[in-house]
């Protein structure tokens, strides 16, 4: 049975190319070629595809924001997205979406057909240049994590995680059997280590950094 692909770019000649390698290859079908996402869930499933390939770059509706879309109505399918410059941000963004693979257009043809079957088999290929961005990112994200986890004490720690709960400092009092005024005092604290000046900024940070 042949892996059904649905592309979606806004490039008429990638478009044109991606078809005539689909049509040589043995084990692989076009299920349809679109400009644009602006009928994406009608096309996807008009076409029934195996894998969507997905452009970043796209007038209207953009290739991460289409991502969602799919993953929304379409849960299980699998989608690999393509561009043209391996820009950080639009990888994290994409794969935050959804996306299950990342490659750059410039890779070969064959290569291409190779992580579209790895990608329709239950894999995450990536581009080796993207796969290093990746593994760096989510790397400085742990060690950002543990930073910030030394930063604040334990008792700290337990402060905020009432505050992510929605407790008011009494009920926090309360919880932990101490004073009003001392929870003020590790707030305060809190406020300088983590440098934020309210409540919602320190809620945020703490949610982000998964400090609880």
């Amino acid at each position: 049975m042949n892996i059904r692909i649905t592309l979606f770019d806004d490039n008429a000649i990638r478009r044109d190319g991606i078809q005539l390698l689909f049509d040589n290859a043995a084990g692989f079908e076009s299920a349809g070629m679109f400009e644009d996402c602006s009928h994406l869930i009608e096309d996807i499933t008009r076409t029934q595809p195996d894998v969507v390939l997905m452009d970043i770059d796209m007038p209207g509706i953009n290739g991460i924001e289409a991502v969602k879309i799919i993953k929304i109505n379409f849960p299980e399918l699998p989608v690999m997205m393509q561009t043209v410059f391996d820009h950080e941000e639009k990888i994290f963004q994409s794969i935050l979406a959804g996306a299950s693979g990342y490659l750059l257009k410039k890779t070969p043809p064959l290569k291409l057909l190779d992580a579209i079957k790895e990608l329709y088999e239950g894999g995450a290929p990536m581009t080796p240049e993207i796969a290093v961005k990746v593994l760096s990112f989510f790397r400085l994200q742990e060690e950002k994590k543990t930073r910030t986890n030394k930063l604040l004490s334990e008792k700290e720690v337990e402060i905020i995680s009432g505050l992510v709960d929605g407790l008011s400092y009494k009920m926090i009092a309360d919880k932990h059997k101490i004073s009003y005024h001392t929870v003020n005092f590790h707030i305060r604290n809190i406020y300088k280590k983590l440098h934020v000046n309210n409540i919602g900024e320190a809620v945020a940070i703490a949610i982000r950094e998964k400090i609880v």
